[in-house]
């Protein structure tokens, strides 16, 4: 299997270049699946902190640099969205959110809101002792004690440090969200209508933005929170 991922069939929401070379760096097993960016085309074509894989890997094993609050050693990790960077020895902080075009980019942050990440439920399903697990949009999965609060197509913020909900958005009219794929990604507003669709298609979403109103699905939106939406005011 090769070790490398041409640079013009990369998933649109890569942050490269697509005409520049021929290839780029193929992203390791690990969460979000094949939208996942390695973590070394953030750190060498976004911030341009490293100029190769060596240094890449030299950096991660210095613990110079943390995933969500980890430390990891592979250049390759997929990086996506919502993830968190955090540089802690130049004092940055960073989120992965989808910019215009679903493109994902890097939003700065402050330190504290670096402690805790946000994430869609994709699904939910009782296990054994009684405890609801949470499936979450990069693949992960959580454990809570009570789930009968959550529902697929909420979001919640888990604190990094004890994998702990520290805060919960409910999907439902009303409701601030971002598009992060489709015609719209990147653009922000508040959910005006959900249409539920009849049998297997996708409900319709109508979101008032600032600018304009959107129709998009409902698997192309995520709920987030006023802070979530950039800067370092959180």
């Amino acid at each position: 299997m090769t070790k490398h991922q041409k640079r013009l069939s990369v998933p649109k929401s890569w942050p490269v270049e697509r005409k520049t070379e021929t290839f780029t760096v193929k992203a390791g097993a690990g969460p979000h699946g094949q939208a996942g960016v390695p973590l070394v085309v953030l750190l060498r074509d976004v911030l341009g902190y490293v100029d190769s894989k060596k240094e890449a890997r030299y950096a991660l094993n210095q613990g110079s640099i943390l995933v969500n609050g980890d430390e990891t050693g592979d250049e390759q990790r997929p990086i996506g969205m919502f993830d968190i960077l955090a540089f802690p020895e130049r004092d940055e902080y960073y989120r992965v959110f989808p910019d215009e075009g679903g493109r994902l980019a890097l939003t700065a942050i402050d330190e504290d809101a670096a402690g805790s990440k946000l994430a869609k439920i994709e699904d939910k399903r009782q296990v054994t002792g009684g405890k609801t697990q949470l499936n979450l949009h990069d693949g992960s999965n959580l454990l809570v004690e009570e789930g009968t609060e959550y529902d697929a197509k909420d979001s919640i913020v888990v604190s990094n440090d004890d994998k702990e909900v520290v805060a919960h958005f409910p999907y439902e009219e009303g409701c601030l969200v971002t598009a992060v794929r489709g015609q719209h990604a990147g653009e922000v507003g508040e959910v005006a209508e959900i249409e539920v669709t009849p049998g297997s298609g996708s409900n319709g979403v109508t979101v008032e933005g600032d600018d304009a109103t959107f129709e998009t699905v409902e698997e192309y939106v995520v709920v987030i929170d006023e802070n979530f939406t950039g800067g370092d005011d959180e």
